[in-house]
Formats: C-alpha cells, structure tokens, sequence
C-alpha cells in the first residue's frame, strides 16, 4: 500500500524574515565588538601634555605645569623626556611646599624645578644606561641610576615607563627631584 506523502509546505517569507533577523542580531554583535575594541585605543595620539591630562595619577603636575606656563612649551614639537612625578610623589613633599611653588611670586622656583624633570630628545628606557648623565632643559644634569632592571633619578625610582607622546616620551617617577642648590 502506498500512503500519499505530501511534501511539507516551506514557509519562503519566513526564513527569508529569520535570515535578515540573524544578519542584523550578528551585524549589532559586530558593532559592539568592534566599539569596544576601538575605546580601547586612544582616539588619536597625545602629546606630553595630553598624556599627563589623560592620567589620573598626574594631575597635579598638569597644574603645575600651567602655573609655570610649561603647558604650550610640552605640548609643542619636542621631542622631549619628562620623569613625571605623581600625584603621591607631589603630597609627599613638605607641608605647604607645593601649595607655595603654585603661587605666581614662586613662578621662577617651580619653572626651576619642573625643567630639571626634562631632557631635550626622545629617551625611551633602553636609551637609557646606569651611571647615564643627561643635561636637564634646567641645565643641570641628573644622573641615571640602573640596578637590577629598576631605572633610579636621585633618588627617585620609575615606577612606569615609556609613556609615548607624539612629541617625546614620559617615565612616571615617585618622586619631586630638586635641582642642587647654586
């Protein structure tokens, strides 16, 4: 005996609905993806100045570079190499220091001890070699110290290196180096 088989009936418009509606689900999974990949890389590259603002841990020297009108100089063509100290690095001067050197009357001290944290040239860390002396845009030299991997600046320790900026490159340091006295 033979039973009359009908061939199921194929429904076009909805697989052609399910299709588009698979298409669109993984073009939205895509976008997202491809955002989230995206934020995080900076939108264009910074230049010294951009770098510290895009960080929280240097801000206070963002402000202390304004007070010094050293914002416009850092964020033209360079190249140069800032130990940028930190936040912590600023607290941890004596009481009332830095509250003091951000005064427009001790513009000339706080211009003289922000210069002796830039080197004229780009010095990424492998430049950089122990017992290196390397003339400050204050004029001083400051001596580098390598020990064990660990890069030291009178008594300062890098604590992160090798921040690229358009216009040079930064050395997060924990420690405000003074210049010696004349």
């Amino acid at each position: 005996m033979l039973e009359n088989h009908e061939k199921p009936k194929v429904n076009t418009m909805k697989i052609i609905q399910s299709i588009i509606l698979v298409t669109i689900l993984g073009l939205f999974a895509f976008a997202g993806n491809t955002r989230a990949q995206c934020e995080s890389y900076p939108k264009r590259a910074h230049n010294i100045v951009e770098l510290a603002r895009s960080s929280d841990n240097l801000s206070t020297l963002v402000q202390a570079l304004k007070a010094g009108d050293l914002a416009e100089t850092l964020q033209g063509e360079g190249p140069y190499t800032v130990f940028a100290p930190t936040n912590a690095a600023f607290e941890a001067l004596p009481e009332g220091t830095l509250e003091s050197l951000l005064k427009p009357e001790n513009k000339e001290k706080l211009v003289q001890i922000l210069t002796y944290h830039v080197v004229p040239g780009k010095n990424k860390s492998s430049d950089l070699t122990d017992g290196m002396m390397a003339k400050t845009v204050q004029g001083k030299a400051i001596k580098i110290k390598i020990s064990g991997g660990n890069v030291n600046i009178h008594g300062a320790s890098v604590t992160s290196a090798d921040r690229m900026a358009t216009n040079g490159v930064v050395h997060v340091i924990d420690k405000v180096i003074l210049p010696p006295e004349k």
